[in-house]
């Protein structure tokens, strides 16, 4: 199908159906910062509609096999493999990069993990006298919202979660990107029963009416500390369950035994992976004052290799993925050099359209600038130097932020130690922004409410029942 037409089709999945309106909103491209398309916006009614057929849905979805709901997730999941060109191209044309949209390769991962994995059942007790387990059973109706920077990958591995537990879902995609998602309403509407997955676009006023509606019993949310919060606070007059993925600070602390170069190599991908936009990114560098400078420099040498341009013209390093973003980052950077930090990668002459920041490096930086205390969420890295590890631990933990953290050394037993005195939900050593579809991911402080992926993840979706199950009929023959 050719992307324009592809494009011009899409509407809101509501109870098997794809539905279009008049009111739309525009989508720019971070390339150009010129509009592109026109993107249909959901109305209260057409949430309303989708929210009912939702609960109408949910109680035979939740009855129906474990095995039958896997099958569904597995279909969605090839899927979306046979359509992957398409959501790669309509992704890349509003995230403004093909390398940008590659994020949506690993969704059938998570998909297919999902689809081959069994709701736990956990066995308490078992004797003669009786059997205590708990089991997991449907929240109801879930609304998924995803952000702007993966929302394929994230919108996949919300639904297919609730999709495994028995829930209903709709979803809503970022208003920044969100056609790719709309995209995968057409592929998949064919596939889910009417009424268990519904996909609907629009803003920030949508988002807010999904969260309140009463329909809606949990809420996954990936996005900024902000917004979470006014969702956590919506949420709390009805207690509905709530997981919250809003972000970090994360700090990566360099002792002196590593090889500079090998270390500064995974370093340089981890912090500007997807130009920096990445929850999990690299956004503080601690590195021993041995090394400081030789590190810098190899840092420097990867950044100043980039080409911060459209791919048309040669570029190979994408453009921030919002106008408010890219005002952040120089509003950001202004800040810091204003306060005394340098810029250690050369100077670039800005590209005249789109949202192109080149990958920076910061010296001279130090606890109290924004640049360091916030996070970035952009190709930009502040390295502080440090003599003592204790002063480098605690430093990384002096942020209302805790999502991840890393330590690089030669010593892994000396490099565990360290790990765990990290104050973060996912602490590695000698890697970072690594996730997987079994492995729990979340923070804590500001950083969210619950895990995501792995049991946790599935159970963060679920209402634990316990049972008791006595085994004689004794109680009640007499």
């Amino acid at each position: 199908m050719d992307i324009t037409d592809a494009v011009s089709s899409l509407g809101h999945l509501i109870d098997g159906r794809i539905v279009r309106n008049e009111a739309t909103f525009p989508i720019d491209s971070p390339s150009s910062g010129e509009v592109i398309a026109q993107c249909p916006e959901a109305t209260e009614r057409l949430l309303d509609e989708a929210m009912a057929a939702a609960e109408r849905a949910q109680p035979q979805w939740g009855a129906a096999r474990e095995a039958d709901r896997q099958k569904v997730i597995a279909e969605m999941s090839d899927a979306l493999v046979a359509h992957l060109d398409e959501i790669v191209a309509i992704s890349a044309m509003e995230k403004g990069s093909t390398g940008a949209a590659l994020e949506a390769y690993a969704a059938p991962v998570f998909m297919t993990h999902l689809a081959t994995t069994a709701i736990p059942i956990d066995v308490l007790e078992d004797t003669p006298e009786r059997t205590v387990t708990v089991v997991r059973r449907p929240v109801g109706v879930v609304a998924a919202i995803s952000p702007w920077n993966a929302p394929i990958l994230i919108v996949c591995e919300k639904i297919a979660t609730a999709l495994l537990v028995g829930d209903t879902v709709v979803a809503k995609p970022s208003p920044f990107t969100p056609l790719a998602t709309l995209a995968l309403g057409r592929i998949w509407k064919d596939i889910v029963p009417p009424g268990v997955l519904n996909i609907l676009a629009g803003g920030n006023e949508l988002g807010a009416q999904l969260v309140a509606h009463r329909a809606t019993r949990m809420i996954s949310f990936t996005g900024s500390v902000t917004a979470g919060q006014k969702i956590a606070a919506s949420a709390a007059s009805s207690l509905k369950n709530l997981v919250l993925e809003l972000g970090g600070n994360d700090a990566a602390i360099v002792l002196p035994d590593v090889d500079v170069e090998t270390v500064a190599e995974s370093i340089f991908n981890a912090a500007f992976l997807m130009s920096g936009q990445v929850c999990a990114a690299i956004k503080r560098l601690y590195v021993h004052e041995s090394i400081y400078q030789d590190m810098v420099d190899a840092l420097v040498r990867r950044a100043d290799a980039a080409i911060p341009a459209p791919e048309a013209e040669g570029g190979t390093f994408a453009p921030l993925t919002t106008r408010p973003q890219y005002d952040r980052i120089r509003m950001l950077l202004d800040d810091a050099l204003a306060q005394g930090a340098h810029t250690a990668t050369r100077a670039v002459p800005p590209v005249s359209t789109g949202y192109f920041i080149p990958p920076t490096i910061l010296t001279d930086v130090e606890h109290g600038m924004k640049v360091v205390d916030e996070e970035q969420f952009g190709p930009v890295l502040p390295v502080l130097s440090f003599h003592d590890v204790n002063d480098a631990i605690r430093a990384a933990n002096a942020t209302e932020y805790g999502l991840c953290g890393s330590i690089w050394t030669a010593d892994v037993e000396t490099g565990a130690e360290l790990a765990a005195r990290l104050d973060c939900g996912t602490a590695w050593v000698n890697n970072h922004a690594e996730v997987a579809p079994h492995v729990p991911f979340g923070g804590t402080k500001v950083s969210g409410i619950g895990r995501n992926c792995g049991t946790p993840g599935i159970d963060a979706y679920a209402e634990l029942q316990t049972r008791y199950v006595y085994k004689s009929s004794d109680r009640v023959t007499g």
